[in-house]
């Protein structure tokens, strides 16, 4: 299998966004950054988590995808499909904040996760 294949490239994008998104909230929440966790801090809370669980998802299944485990086939779906909600719903808060610089790149993440995701189906 080369390097450029689909399945590779895939994997490679999982464990990328997985690892940026485990780090842009570790840095959030260590310089206090998340107001909702003193405004709402259950939604929050939750908000987090299912953050995290699509981060480490995106890695398992990402690192998995590489090698050409087959187990990933079925959960690559599942976390790349989490991503593409989380993306959605970050461009929208930042659409409320009127924040153009990172609508628009949650909107090129939407975009790159939707074309992960019909190369998965598609390429392998």
């Amino acid at each position: 299998m080369s390097w450029l294949s689909a399945t590779n490239l895939v994997g490679a994008y999982s464990v990328l966004i997985g690892l940026a998104m485990i780090g842009m909230w570790t840095i959030l929440l260590a310089t206090n950054q998340v107001p909702e966790l003193q405004t709402e801090p259950r939604r929050a809370t939750l908000h987090l988590a299912a953050e995290f669980l699509t981060a480490i998802l995106l890695i398992i299944s990402g690192a998995g995808l590489l090698p050409g485990s087959e187990w990933t086939r079925t959960l690559s779906p599942v976390s790349l499909g989490m991503l593409l909600y989380t993306v959605i719903v970050s461009a929208g808060y930042y659409a409320n904040k009127d924040d153009l610089p990172m609508v628009t790149m949650f909107t090129v993440l939407a975009i790159l996760t939707v074309v992960a995701i019909i190369a998965l189906f598609k390429f392998t």
